[in-house]
This record gives structure tokens, C-alpha cells and sequence, in this order.
């Protein structure tokens, strides 16, 4: 299965914000790339949602074993390039998302960063899409808790 370059970008960003560092993201970009192209797609979804739900899987178990080996999994960390100020800002909510359950940081993700909708998130986690309804609605209550 052929990826394009702009899917790719968006997987390695997914990756990124779920690993919490750019080693582990290229790691997981590159297992993710690796089985899309030896895995069988049968139509059942869209290219994307069927790649989305690769990279997320492979991310979270590349986690997971940092996790257990007890590595640093490494906090995302703010750029001196823009405003000192709203880089500080942005690092709050980045770190702040780092600390919700992996199920609503994998919903908050998708749906934020990424912009996929309700049905294409439940596509991707195999989950009803009402449960993507609830883990948006706790992941937003959870992050407005961590970020007061």
C-alpha cells in the first residue's frame, strides 16, 4: 500500500504526540510504513483511517515498552523559535495532554490535532462511536482540570 507524503506527515505527527518524543515517533513512523506496506487492506475503511489505526497501535506499544523498561518517555518540549509566551502556553497544554489516559489522549489527538471526525476516530480506535463521544467529552474535562 502506497503512502503519500502528506499522510505520512500526519502519521509522523500522530506518532509524535503519542510517543512524546521524535526518536520513538520515527521509530513508530517507520514500523507503521513498514506493515501498511506487507499488510492486507481489505476496503473495510478508508486508506486513512486504516493507516491512522496502524500508527496508533504501533505508537502506543512503542510506549508501552519505554514504559516498561523503564526509559524517560520523554515530555514534549516547547519551541524558542515563536513567542516566548505562547510557546509557554503551548507547552502547558502539550504536557497537560501527556498526563490524560491514553484512550481519551488517543481520541483528543485524532480529533484535535488531526481532524478526523467522530466516525472516522471510532473507525480507527474499533470502538462504538459513542464511546468516542464520552472519551472526547472526559478527555476535554480532564485537560481543562490539569490546565487550572
Amino acid at each position: 500500500m502506497d503512502i503519500d507524503a502528506a499522510l505520512s506527515r500526519r502519521l509522523l505527527a500522530l506518532c509524535l504526540h503519542l510517543c512524546g518524543n521524535a526518536a520513538d515517533a520515527e521509530d513508530a513512523l517507520q514500523e507503521t510504513l513498514l506493515a501498511l506496506h506487507v499488510a492486507r487492506f481489505r476496503g473495510e475503511s478508508s486508506v486513512e483511517t486504516f493507516a491512522y489505526r496502524v500508527a496508533l497501535r504501533i505508537a502506543l506499544r512503542i510506549k508501552s515498552r519505554r514504559r516498561q523498561a523503564g526509559e524517560p518517555s520523554g515530555e514534549p518540549a516547547a519551541s524558542g523559535a515563536g513567542a516566548i509566551e505562547a510557546a509557554a502556553d503551548v507547552a502547558k497544554v502539550l504536557q497537560a495532554m501527556a498526563r490524560l489516559p491514553t484512550e481519551q489522549r488517543a481520541v483528543l489527538s485524532l480529533f484535535a490535532l488531526e481532524g478526523l471526525k467522530h466516525k472516522e476516530i471510532a473507525e480507527v480506535l474499533g470502538v462504538p462511536e459513542g464511546t468516542v463521544w464520552s472519551r472526547l467529552h472526559a478527555a476535554r474535562k480532564r485537560l481543562q482540570m490539569e490546565l487550572e
